[in-house]
């Protein structure tokens, strides 16, 4: 199992504020919650990381611009908060329950972050193709993942965005 880079005590930010990064096509200075056409590991919310490369690595998919938006995160004292510190039985099955539809009642939610290889052995775990066994033993990351998402105005209101940049284009069409 992949130990996360996760945030201290994610239900009692007051003082301290820590930086997250969020990649996009475009500057962000208001977050909001889009419902999309699929369902995200955390259910529909507005996604982040600490982990800087990683937000890079969102900006790059597939987009016109590339722009990795800073916020600061602060005072989320009352807010309902869920932490997974690493993949475990009970991450994977909110990860199911959320990809299948399900909701929950969580403000903001942090933990692993199940990429594309991730997902198809999800699937592959919910079409009952591969025991939870397997499962496991095909997650084993080389390197960490991380993600924090925002499911309500109330933990949104606990963003403040920094500053934005663009990264270096490749080849603009």
């Amino acid at each position: 199992m992949c130990t996360l880079q996760t945030i201290p005590d994610l239900n009692n930010i007051q003082e301290e504020a820590v930086t997250i990064y969020h990649g996009s096509e475009s500057i962000v200075s208001q977050p909001e919650i889009r419902i999309g056409k699929f369902t995200k590991d955390f259910y529909w919310g507005f996604y982040c990381t600490v982990l800087q490369g990683q937000a890079e690595k969102w900006a790059m998919r597939n987009r016109r611009f590339k722009i990795v938006n800073i916020y600061t995160l602060t005072n989320t004292k009352g807010l309902r908060c869920k932490q997974f510190p690493y993949m475990n039985e009970e991450w994977l099955e909110f990860i199911v329950n959320c990809r299948n539809g399900g909701s929950h009642d969580y403000e903001i939610v942090e933990g692993p972050m199940a990429d594309d290889t991730i997902y198809n052995y999800i699937n592959d775990y919910i079409d009952e193709v591969i025991s939870k066994e397997a499962f496991w033993e095909l997650v084993k990351f080389k390197y960490p993942t991380h993600q924090i998402s925002f499911h309500s105005a109330r933990a949104l209101n606990c963003l403040s965005f920094e500053r934005s940049y663009e990264l270096d284009a490749v080849k603009r069409t």
